[in-house]
């Protein structure tokens, strides 16, 4: 049987691709295993600086199989009560969503978790949890306001209307628009910009970063410039006190 993941590592870059194209990459029990797997590969492996994370043929992800959410476990399909933001969120390494299609509901969720967006120009979003009526579970109400503001977020979920790539470009959900052709060339070579970087420091502004997730900015610039004095000490370019 052919794997619901695809997963290859070159020259430091993970590719991630979902692979259920006959069904526009819709998320079932093993298609969880096998991704959360990849990022937990990952997160573990010293020799992996950046991840890309996209879909095989005409769609990203379409969200959940209704086919088989009450017969297989999507929730907690490893059995080790971790779920999507659990996984992605121990990843201290940048993760690159290449949108190559359409991106729906729990497929948008997929999206928003990662770091940032590259969006082919025959990618789409839609959030259609209130058409479908399933509760959102994986960041939807947060994350996508957090990328578009809160009135565009509410008119976004609760309408459940398709959107294009330059649409999601305008509102600041992706960082940029590429021929279909160059998406993951274009991603590629993002990633190598990243691997040129300093891991260890990488790591650090990522944390830093998204610690002003759960702190105000004044605790976000202290936490900030507490590491900077601490790095300073520890490089010597500062007597110790």
């Amino acid at each position: 049987m052919e794997p619901t993941v695809l997963f290859s590592v070159e020259d430091g870059i993970a590719l991630i691709t979902l692979n259920r194209p006959q069904r526009h990459n819709a998320i079932n029990q093993s298609l969880l295993v096998e991704l959360y797997n990849c990022i937990d590969e990952i997160t573990a492996n010293k020799n992996i600086r950046v991840a890309i994370l996209t879909g095989q043929g005409k769609s990203f992800c379409s969200g959940l199989d209704l086919d088989v959410i009450k017969t297989e476990n999507l929730f907690n399909p490893r059995g080790d009560n971790r779920d999507l933001p659990d996984v992605m969120g121990a990843c201290h390494k940048p993760f690159i969503g290449a949108i190559n299609g359409n991106a729906i509901t729990g497929g948008f969720e997929l999206a928003l978790n990662c770091d940032f967006l590259i969006a082919s120009e025959r990618a789409a979003f839609a959030d259609t949890h209130a058409r479908v009526g399933i509760h959102p579970g994986w960041g939807m109400t947060q994350l996508l306001q957090e990328c578009v503001g809160q009135k565009r977020a509410k008119q976004i979920s609760h309408t459940g209307q398709f959107f294009g790539a330059e649409r999601a470009h305008q509102w600041g959900l992706v960082n940029e628009v590429v021929p279909h052709e160059m998406l993951i060339p274009r991603a590629k070579q993002i990633a190598g910009d990243i691997c040129s970087t300093n891991p260890d420091m990488s790591a650090t502004i990522k944390d830093l970063i998204e610690y002003r997730n759960q702190g105000t900015l004044s605790q976000a610039i202290k936490k900030e410039r507490d590491g900077f004095f601490n790095f300073l000490k520890e490089n010597k370019f500062i007597d110790n006190m």
